[in-house]
């Protein structure tokens, strides 16, 4: 069973993930070395954060040539409208299904040239 602190009780040595990135190390396979609890109202469960030993994470791995252009090409795919196919310029949501100026324009019935909801 790993450690267990409170909310800003824990000791030096020890980062969340996103502490980790922001150092330019990942948490390198290592297991969880403690655990962070930040108590929370109303009868709900804490909120946990995992943390790991700084001592024992490695370098981020560099980004290469390849892993850029298929996050590109993922980034483009959620961005291009499936209805005009054109790129919207943000993440389509997934909500909608379309972008924003498709999902508002109303689309005319072939068969009977009444507008669809």
């Amino acid at each position: 069973m790993a450690d267990v602190y409170r909310w800003r009780l824990a000791p030096e040595g020890l980062a969340t993930r996103r502490q980790l990135r922001a150092m330019g190390l990942r948490p390198g396979g290592q297991d969880v070395a403690a655990e962070l609890h930040r108590p929370r109202r109303r009868g709900r469960g804490p909120l946990v954060a995992y943390l790991y030993r700084i001592d024992h994470a490695r370098p981020v791995r560099p980004m290469t040539p390849a892993r850029t252009a298929a996050l590109a090409a993922a980034m483009r795919a959620r961005r291009t409208c499936p209805n005009c196919l054109i790129d919207a310029g943000y993440c389509i949501p997934r909500s909608l299904g379309m972008c924003v100026t498709c999902h508002d324009t109303p689309t005319l019935s072939h068969e009977s040239g009444r507008t669809l909801p």
